[in-house]
């Protein structure tokens, strides 16, 4: 059964039972509640209420999945009905929230699509890189990954701070803590946003290698970095052909770079392979699609994951 369909049939039978209980459920501590289907969402929410007692937030795709894998369970779908707030992409890969959320009744509830957020962009194969291959020329793909630049992570965090106050103001909360977390947030996203505009403009080259999917578009367009890659960054291949393999390791080798990069959660195939033919060293480059648990249980988040970038891209770019 396609997965499209497999979730309609799911929400529709999920949501048949709930319905049998009555009017949407609120939290059973009256807290107002928030979902999130990915961790960078999750994240800047989290960072917009901070300790408040108020909020019951939920992350989806738990920590170390892949999500072009995810696929919601019952209980998913109970939340996001009885959610006050739901934050997903917007992207492809939330076809199935789209669903979900064709198949509710969504008028009592605040829905946020970060893609929506921001400035969004093509998905482009560069030269050297492997196409789909299902790949449709006519059909253009907007890449999700939105939150990689810092400067559309706080649009987005203050769109979402946007929503929590509104929402708290409605039940007759006081807002204050939420407004001074979203300004705090916003200080340290700005900070972390010169700090790269800092190392990419006095390092003496202005090209990275990913040998993987390459998450990163949004991140390169806003600090001017040339980029090469074996995939797109929704593609769905993790095996590179050997032309893509040998045109990036001609890349590595007539340029010098020092870096070849992947993200987290990759099994690192292709970046080591490049490096085995080249003097590059592999190198971790988070892009927050998501964590793993020991990163989740020690509490790492966007930034901090994103403050180990700046060493990472500072010994690529040098």
């Amino acid at each position: 059964m396609p997965k499209k369909i497999l979730v309609l049939f799911l929400a529709a039978a999920v949501l048949f039972l709930a319905s049998c209980g009555g009017e949407k459920a609120s939290e059973p501590d009256g807290k107002t509640s928030i979902v999130c289907t990915v961790f960078p969402a999750y994240d800047f929410a989290r960072s917009v209420i901070g300790d408040s007692g108020e909020f019951d937030l939920k992350l989806l795709l738990k920590p170390g999945s892949e999500v072009h894998s995810f696929e919601p369970t019952p209980q998913d779908i109970i939340n996001i009905k009885n959610c006050d707030i739901f934050i997903y992409n917007g992207g492809e890969s939330d076809e199935w929230a789209k669903n979900i959320l064709g198949s509710i009744d969504t008028n009592d509830m605040k829905i946020i699509a970060m893609m929506d957020c921001v400035e969004t962009v093509e998905e482009e194969t560069v030269e050297g890189m492997q196409k789909e291959e299902d790949e449709k020329d006519e059909e253009p793909q907007y890449d999700e990954h939105v939150w990689t630049s810092p400067v559309n992570a706080s649009k987005i965090a203050r769109t979402i701070s946007e929503s929590v106050i509104e929402t708290a103001e409605e039940k007759g909360n006081d807002t204050e803590l939420y407004k001074k977390n979203t300004e705090d947030y916003l200080a340290k996203l700005s900070d972390l946003d010169q700090n790269f505009r800092e190392i990419i403009n006095n390092s003496k080259r202005k090209t990275i290698i990913f040998g993987d999917r390459f998450p990163f578009r949004y991140f390169a367009e806003e600090y001017g970095l040339d980029y090469y890659a074996a995939f797109p960054g929704c593609s769905a291949e993790t095996e590179a052909d050997a032309k893509t393999v040998a045109f990036l390791i001609d890349k590595v080798n007539s340029e010098q770079i020092p870096v070849v990069f992947y993200p987290e959660l990759s099994n690192q195939k292709v970046a080591l392979t490049i490096c085995e033919s080249t003097n590059a060293m592999p190198r971790q480059l988070n892009s927050c699609h998501n964590l793993t648990v020991d990163e989740f249980k020690s509490g790492a988040d966007y930034l901090s994951l994103m403050n180990e970038n700046l060493a990472a891209i500072e010994a690529a770019l040098n």
